[in-house]
């Protein structure tokens, strides 16, 4: 082993995101890596920070018609609608499996209405997971489909009803698509959030020109890949910037020097999406480069870095 080795095995990788210990601060994002199955044959997942699992309903969700996912120039739009086996079958067949392996396991949990949030967040406090992941950029059916993360009051009623239920650290995922995402992190902070992820996908659109029909079935999906990481970022900081609890970032992250934007910004973790379909090791490959850049510039510590953007005058 050379003097090279030493210093990369004196770097503390280590993050704490609301009392939970990562190994690294790379996570597999919800609705990109499955349950880990797959990615299983062709990546240790022991080397992940974390893995936040496929979106899961209270009910069993077969998912929206295809086409759901159509290619654009930087990224891909999706509107799988959250296609899963429901959370009692999560808890008996897919818990088992990622417990094999040492990495954090968040449970991202969506539904119609918050009493199906909070639910959901009863039975899965019971559960072998770490943390529970609150995607808020479900439509809900009793406020005429208007996303629960849209506006202040919408994001703090849910995230204080699902805390009341919610016995396991709650992380609060923020859609991107509101006109100011400072208050709705503050919101979301103020209403009882452990931490805050961010973004979820950009509503987006794309066209066949030559059947003049939207190319997906649903007609609208979420934007994500690289195209949406320079927003990505401009939140992740906006965002870091007024809360206190931890933050973290995700949007168009493939490198581990993508991943250092973030954390520069604010982000004491980061999850990685997209970057897994062209990539199955991407998220192992980002906390390598994120390690790299470490020891260039003679950091010890993840730590040394996070919130460290020096703003021109």
């Amino acid at each position: 082993m050379n003097l090279t080795d030493n210093m990369a095995d004196n770097i503390n990788m280590q993050v704490e995101i609301a009392g939970i210990k990562l190994k690294n601060p790379v996570i597999a994002a919800s609705g990109t890596f499955g349950f880990g199955r797959e990615y299983a044959e062709y990546v240790d997942l022991n080397k992940i920070g974390g893995i936040s699992v496929k979106g899961l309903t209270l009910q069993k969700r077969r998912g929206n018609k295809p086409p759901r996912i159509a290619e654009t120039p930087a990224g891909i739009l999706n509107s799988v609608g959250l296609q899963n086996p429901g959370v009692k079958e999560f808890i008996e067949k897919e818990i088992p499996f990622l417990r094999k392996f040492d990495t954090a396991v968040i449970a991202n949990i969506a539904g119609n209405t918050i009493e199906e949030y909070c639910e959901m967040a009863e039975i899965l406090s019971s559960a072998n997971i770490d943390a529970i992941e609150l995607n808020v950029s479900c439509p809900n059916v009793k406020a005429g489909c208007v996303a629960f993360g849209n506006t202040v009051s919408g994001i703090s009623e849910i995230t204080r009803k699902v805390r009341a239920f919610c016995k396991k650290p709650l992380i609060v995922k923020l859609t991107p698509n509101v006109t100011d995402i400072k208050e709705i992190a503050k919101a979301a902070e103020d209403s009882g959030a452990d931490a805050i992820s961010l973004i979820n996908t950009i509503l987006g659109m794309a066209i066949d020109i030559h059947k003049r029909r939207p190319v997906l079935a649903n007609n609208m999906g979420g934007l994500s890949g690289p195209a949406v990481k320079p927003v990505a970022v401009r939140m992740t900081y906006e965002v870091a910037s007024i809360v206190k609890i931890p933050v973290i970032g995700m949007g168009g992250i493939s490198s581990g020097d993508d991943a250092i934007e973030f954390m520069l910004a604010g982000a004491c973790a980061v999850m990685v999406g997209t970057a897994n379909f062209v990539n199955p090791e991407a998220c192992v490959d980002v906390a390598e480069g994120i390690k790299k850049y470490l020891e260039k510039y003679n950091y010890k510590s993840v730590y040394d870095i996070i919130g460290k953007l020096e703003l021109n005058e």
